[in-house]
């Protein structure tokens, strides 16, 4: 008896033991969360700054119209107050996303047990609890870290904002801040991405749509899977219906809404992609990165956006024109078939819209023949089309095997797998029947700067082929011998000098020490010597001797201090050589220095940026064009104007005729490895590079003539199409007379071959051609002849 009592009690008292070891392990348990509950808490974010939170918005550039040009933005995002956006809108990301949004404190508990129920059902996780509130604090004050203790600092927060913010100013951060593919962060920018609207605008099928989006941006995106973005929405418009915010009736309407997808695509970045890098650095040293990037800056520049896309497709076209002179290259590379659907997929990932685009390029896949229409099947991401013989002649008979791999002779053929670039001449049907043609990407390079003489105002600059495959801005970085497009410069310096157009200069053979024990023989373009020529002549016809004989008759460092007052920074080198160009400038400066002749001798300095403002509208820099600094007087400055519409109307820039008065310069450097035009009207100058980074020969077609001027004159064409035609004014002291071209004097009416020249008053000719008279008007000619010219 008294064994089992015992037992009894030594039963109880570790059953007793056992208990209180829980009992214990569970208040240690409890405090240890709680205290670690207390310990995330104090090391949490203030919520109560989120009343006066701006979100990240993007700094806008606006070119001289007021038209945006540009954006400078991490998030791309653009501000919208909750009372600006519909309602419906509100309610849709509402019913979609968090139900008990107006009746919970931050955590909807019900939601959670709901969701854990159905994500242990199914076995994996389905279903998430999130609240709209917790999506702001998750993604505004913490971190992205997958940690248990990320959930619950999470929780924390969302009830605190729920404490300190109105149900209103929650949604205000969330509709803004949420991420909804394609690059928009915000319901605005997302509305402009998908629909071309704004926000007010979108009807209930778009805003479903949108509403949608947040689950699953890439996968929903209506651009890139519209017929799972219409799945989407379908839910979104059920979720509608049974949270009372629409009528089924609403629902049915909206499910057989047509959707038209177009981007609102206020700013093409590509085009204006050096111009806005140039500005960035600028910015981004005197604002710092988080006002640029995120303050939402109002930036306005001199940029003419007609000009700059002019710009922008002149050279591009220019590039490839001059490229495929140089023949095709071949495939970029040879797929085995295997590889084909793999690459075609990275390809489709790439494309942004709907359907290719009328001129651009893409990479494709030859995946098949038509032998007998010499065609070739090519697919481009998830699309097919037809590449003609006729639309790939310019590479010349190129074969087509029928197998995959790399073809045994040569390397250009094309075979199945082959990867080529292709334009689209006409967008496919269904993915289907587009029509390409054989492209290239150019590996030449060129630069285009555009200006307003009379007030230094940059209207247009591309610095390369493609910003996003080279960010080196070759229009201001790049140093470049100029060539013959430096000659008015030692031009100018000469009609200074007391030189004139007529002057006759002997084009012959000459040879100078060249510093080093031999000699220097500068050789004529064209290898020929003309005999005595006028200075208008050596210019017209960019004549290499006769520019070298004038350099030394006015003196080598006179020329070079003379054509730094022109605005050059970079070094100007006081020899001979440089009557040939020999000063390596950008294309920044050759533009700069020739609006001096556009300006009638006066330099007014370059600038990109007229205004900067904050987000609330203070101004925080001003400029005004800056004061004209003078350079030549406006006579040498008409004249050598005078000098260089010759060389346009009738000598090396013949390609930049485009029917009104032209004055410019071409320029080819040795070997052919730099291509110059340089040109202007009254109202507007450009300057036009080409050349290899790597410099070597452009081969054919390479000169500045062939090269560069069709750049400009595409461009100029484009640019000035709503302008007056204006003519160059010539000034009061400048004079006209007939002479004889052949001597350089004064020649009688109906002289053969006599032609009218322009001169700076008091240094025309005074005798007349082979006679020795002294031309009327003269102090030293007799009354009669004075009379005579009177009349």
């Amino acid at each position: 008896m008294d064994r089992k009592v015992s037992t009894s009690t030594q039963g109880r008292g570790a059953l007793s033991a056992l208990v209180l070891f829980a009992v214990t392990l569970c208040i240690v348990a409890l405090l240890g969360a709680t205290g670690y509950v207390f310990y995330l808490m104090a090391r949490l974010p203030r919520v109560d700054r989120l009343a006066d939170y701006k979100p990240p918005i993007v700094s806008q550039v606006f070119g001289d119209d007021g038209s945006l040009v540009g954006e400078f933005y991490l998030e791309r995002r653009i501000v919208v107050p909750v009372e600006k956006m519909p309602r419906k809108l509100i309610q849709a990301f509402v019913a979609a996303e968090d139900s008990s949004f107006y009746q919970h404190k931050g955590i909807d508990y019900l939601g959670i047990v709901r969701a854990a129920f159905k994500n242990l059902l199914s076995m994996r996780k389905k279903e998430g609890a999130s609240t709209i509130t917790q999506q702001v604090t998750k993604s505004m004050l913490l971190t992205p870290e997958k940690k248990f203790s990320r959930k619950i600092k999470e929780a924390i927060l969302a009830k605190r904002m729920e404490e300190k913010l109105s149900k209103d100013e929650i949604l205000y951060l969330y509709l803004n801040q949420i991420y909804l593919g394609g690059g928009a962060y915000g319901v605005q920018v997302a509305a402009e991405t998908y629909f071309g609207k704004n926000v007010d605008q979108l009807n209930l099928a778009e805003i479903a749509m949108l509403a949608g989006l947040p689950k699953a941006p890439n996968a929903y995106s209506p651009i890139k899977h519209l017929d799972k973005a219409r799945e989407r929405q379908a839910y979104v418009l059920d979720r509608m219906v049974k949270e009372g915010y629409i009528t089924t009736a609403e629902a049915d309407h909206a499910r057989k809404t047509p959707i038209e997808i177009r981007s609102m695509k206020k700013v093409n970045n590509e085009q204006s992609a050096y111009f806005l890098e140039h500005l960035r650095i600028q910015l981004e040293q005197k604002y710092g990165e988080d006002q640029l990037y995120k303050g939402g800056l109002k930036i306005y520049t001199t940029m003419n956006a007609e000009m700059q896309r002019a710009a922008y497709e002149s050279l591009r076209n220019g590039l490839k024109a001059v490229d495929k002179r140089q023949g095709y290259r071949g495939p970029v590379k040879y797929l085995g078939e295997s590889e084909v659907d793999g690459f075609c997929a990275k390809v489709e990932e790439g494309i942004d819209s709907a359907v290719l685009k009328t001129g651009e390029s893409y990479q494709g896949v030859v995946v098949g023949f038509v032998p007998e229409k010499g065609e070739a099947i090519v697919r481009v991401g998830d699309r097919k089309g037809v590449l003609s013989r006729k639309n790939m002649s310019w590479a010349g008979r190129l074969g087509m095997i029928n197998h995959y791999g790399k073809p045994e002779k040569g390397n250009k053929h094309l075979t199945l797998g082959s990867v080529i670039e292709v334009s689209v001449i006409s967008p496919e049907v269904n993915k289907e029947g587009a029509q390409f043609a054989l492209d290239q990407t150019p590996t030449v390079q060129a630069a285009l700067v555009s200006l307003d003489p009379h007030t230094g105002a940059v209207k247009a600059m591309v610095g390369g082929y493609d910003f996003r495959k080279s960010q080196f801005n070759r229009a201001i970085q790049a140093k470049r011998n100029a060539g013959s497009a430096f000659k008015p410069f030692i031009y100018s310096a000469a009609l200074d000098k007391g030189l004139t157009p007529a002057t006759i200069i002997e084009d012959s053979e000459v040879e100078y020490p060249d510093g080093a024990g031999g000699t220097w023989k500068p050789k004529n373009y064209d290898n020929t010597f003309r005999g005595p020529v006028t200075m208008r002549e050596a210019l017209t016809y960019s004549i290499n001797i006769v520019s070298v004989k004038i350099m030394e008759q006015i003196g080598a460092q006179y020329a070079a201090d003379y054509a730094k007052k022109f605005g050059f920074t970079s070094q100007i080198p006081a020899n001979l050589a440089l009557a040939l160009g020999a000063a390596s400038v950008s294309p920044f400066e050759m533009t700069e220095a020739y609006s001096v002749f556009a300006n009638k001798g006066a330099l007014v300095p370059p600038y990109f940026i007229t205004k900067v403002t904050d987000s609330d509208g203070t101004v925080l820099q001003e400029n005004q064009p800056p004061a004209p600094v003078p350079v030549m007087s406006p006579e040498t400055s008409y004249v050598i104007t005078n000098l260089m519409q010759s060389v346009v109307a009738s000598g090396t820039g013949s390609r930049a005729i485009i029917g009104r008065p032209v004055a410019g310069k071409t320029g080819t450097t040795n070997e052919g490895k730099d291509a110059w035009f340089v040109g202007y009207i009254p109202q507007l100058v450009t300057g036009v590079w080409v050349g290899y980074d790597q410099e070597r020969s452009l081969g054919a077609g390479g000169s500045g003539g062939l090269a560069a001027a069709p750049i400009w004159a595409e461009f100029m064409k484009k640019a000035t199409a709503t302008m007056p035609i204006e003519d160059f004014e010539a000034p009061e002291n400048v004079t006209f007379v007939l002479i004889n071209p052949r001597t350089g004097k004064l020649a009688r009416e109906g002289t053969p071959g006599a032609v009218m020249e322009c001169f700076v008053k008091g240094t025309e000719p005074t005798v007349y051609d082979g006679e020795g008279d002294v031309a009327p008007g003269h102090p030293s000619a007799p009354a009669a002849a004075g009379a005579a010219k009177a009349e």
